[in-house]
């Protein structure tokens, strides 16, 4: 079953349970799915969905950021509930020895030796990492471990 069905297979059991909040999170995924559908004309794969998850996920915790520091913890606890809704689409999350394990590969395999290279580095690794970890956390590890 495509990533696109559950969703949507969710939606109708929100829809059943009467469970608005997370039928509104769930009806705000569907609806960008279908808007890059129609947009760029083509039926969206799993990998095409888990980068909308990401990027509507990664939005959310800017937003929260946002609202606690005005002091809005009311809207914050929103997008937190929203977050935990979407995270359930995302594929399993790597541990930091997981993924550190796998920038050592990379900077060896690429033989990156400064920090010029971290982009040979950041491209190996995007396609495996992207929806398992939070590519800001490890460009962070990538710069750290170049710089050393």
């Amino acid at each position: 079953m495509s990533l696109k069905s559950t969703v949507i297979d969710d939606m109708k059991d929100a829809m059943r349970a009467k469970d608005k909040k997370k039928l509104g999170t769930i009806r705000l995924l569907t609806a960008a799915i279908k808007q890059i559908e129609v947009d760029e004309r083509k039926e969206l794969t799993d990998d095409d969905v888990v980068n909308i998850v990401v990027k509507m996920v990664k939005q959310r915790k800017d937003s929260t950021q946002q609202y606690q520091d005005a002091d809005r913890q009311d809207l914050a606890d929103q997008e937190i509930y929203e977050i935990g809704v979407l995270e359930k689409y995302l594929p399993t999350q790597l541990s930091d020895s997981e993924i550190e394990a796998l920038i050592q590969k990379a900077i060896t395999t690429t033989g990156a030796a400064g920090m010029g290279d971290m982009g040979k580095v950041m491209g190996m690794l995007r396609p495996e990492l992207t929806g398992r970890a939070d590519m800001g956390i490890v460009s962070q590890k990538i710069k750290s471990l170049l710089q050393s």
